[in-house]
């Protein structure tokens, strides 16, 4: 998965797990850019009686760095407080939730949103914004699109932000992914799948019909970029930002015996981050993921060399005997990933890619990079620049990019000529994929803010 449960720790602590981060300029307000934080993963929609809700005692953030340090520059804090109307029901609503402050919602919660920059300067955008409720059924949540766009509020400044439940938009066959690196679609040239007489097949994928909980904002560019650029030019290092989330908690917590409550105390410590999707869950080995989470961006140089020789690199060719052998050869040369490294820990400079560059400098940080000079899109590809859409993963993410089949075709070695004109990828690494390009059917994504589509209800959603 991008990055749900994808490390021993933080997959137990859901509230705290960021899931996904998208990054973009945005489409429908013209000189913003769209910010995601998804977090809470594989929710069922049929939920009750105690539905999702983000942790009052977590605290979320987004960063930005806009000066190539791995460090953030800007950063826009969520904070969440629950309120109960009555305490003497077990339900989360005793009637149609039918607007933001109706009574028969009983279990609600309200944010403030504060803008942090690194010189100290604090900025509260909003405070006692209200998250919409869950999605829950016709009979409690009858009009749901209303309720949400009811919950996306104006800041000033072409500034807006939502934050609640929304459909789950990233899409994988994990099932077969996780089943010793089975790919459906070419399954019978799998090792393991072949000896058991597997046929290719479509892909699953495993997160549909779910929800996840967003941290949604929008901002002007100028308030994102060193010195408030808002220039054309794309080769300018200031159109590049990085961008990550990460979550936090108190250092120390007490559980009082006998009354089911617990206290917190102490400074905030990181336990959960998320840059580009699939890096910790697919490159970090599993010993050192709840360090990863643990570190700011500017410390991942410690990881760089899970990323110069990833495992799957070495593994493709295991697993799929002859139809990997340009990449079995460049891993045994030893030779490091250099695409990669610039792909997903400097960005690329430009004149590797005509039009194009997100390079953010020498530090090694896993960061999405988004170069906000390059405009939407008119026509988007789902494989972004591996798609000749110059607005499309790895520059930033889109909520629909195809980030698990982008991600494959690199590490196969598609990207390795951009720094090694004489390799020639093989053949199937230009069509590995898990074989899914939406995430359900219906394309739960919207035109406009906040994006991610209405989550799913409990009531219409099939038995698992």
């Amino acid at each position: 998965m991008s990055s749900h449960r994808e490390a021993p720790e933080i997959s137990k602590d859901p509230v705290a797990d960021s899931t996904d981060l998208y990054a973009f300029v945005s489409p429908d307000a013209h000189g913003t850019v769209t910010l995601i934080a998804n977090y809470i993963p594989l929710q069922s929609p049929a939920g009750g009686p105690n539905f999702y809700e983000f942790g009052d005692d977590v605290l979320y953030e987004i960063h930005i760095d806009n000066d190539g340090d791995g460090r953030a520059d800007v950063t826009y804090q969520f904070r969440f407080s629950t309120h109960l109307r009555n305490h003497e029901t077990f339900l989360y609503n005793t009637g149609p939730i039918t607007s933001l402050t109706s009574p028969n919602w009983n279990r609600f919660q309200t944010y403030t949103l504060t803008r942090v920059e690194a010189g100290g300067r604090t900025t509260v955008l909003g405070k006692d914004l209200l998250c919409p409720p869950c999605n829950i059924g016709p009979l409690s949540t009858p009009d749901y699109p209303a309720l949400a766009h009811a919950a996306v509020h104006q800041l000033g400044g072409r500034r807006k932000v939502f934050a609640g439940q929304r459909a789950e938009g990233f899409y994988v066959d994990l099932g077969s992914i996780f089943d010793l690196g089975n790919l459906r679609p070419f399954q019978s040239l799998q090792v393991f799948a072949k000896q058991q007489g597997f046929s290719n097949a479509p892909g699953v994928n495993a997160t549909k019909e779910l929800n996840v909980h967003s941290l949604a904002l929008q901002v002007p560019i100028d308030e994102l970029t060193r010195g408030c650029w808002n220039g054309k030019d794309v080769n300018d290092p200031r159109a590049v930002i990085g961008v990550w989330t990460s979550a936090s908690r108190r250092a120390a917590r007490v559980i009082e015996p006998g009354r089911g409550k617990d206290s917190e105390s102490g400074p905030f410590v990181q336990v959960s981050r998320l840059g580009n999707p699939l890096f910790n869950e697919v490159l970090v080995p599993m010993a050192r993921k709840d360090e990863w989470n643990a570190l700011p961006p500017a410390d991942d140089k410690k990881f760089a060399s899970y990323v110069a020789k990833p495992e799957l690199a070495g593994l493709l060719p295991v697993l799929y005997p002859g139809v990997f052998p340009h990449l079995a050869a460049l891993d045994k040369s030893g030779k490091p990933r250099a695409d990669l490294l610039a792909i997903l820990l400097t960005g690329i400079p430009k004149g590797v890619i005509g039009g194009f560059q997100n390079f953010t400098g020498t530090t090694e940080a896993d960061m999405l990079r988004l170069n906000v000079a390059i405009p939407p899109a008119a026509h988007p590809n789902i494989l972004g620049l591996l798609g000749n859409d110059l607005a499309g993963f790895p520059n930033g993410r889109r909520v629909f990019d195809d980030v698990v089949t982008v991600e494959l075709r690199a590490i196969a070695g598609v990207t390795y000529p951009l720094i090694d004109k004489t390799f020639v990828p093989d053949a199937a690494a230009g069509l590995v994929t898990d074989g899914l390009t939406d995430t359900a059917p219906g394309n739960p994504y919207l035109k406009a803010f906040p994006f991610l589509g209405v989550p799913y209800d409990g009531y219409h959603h099939p038995a698992s």
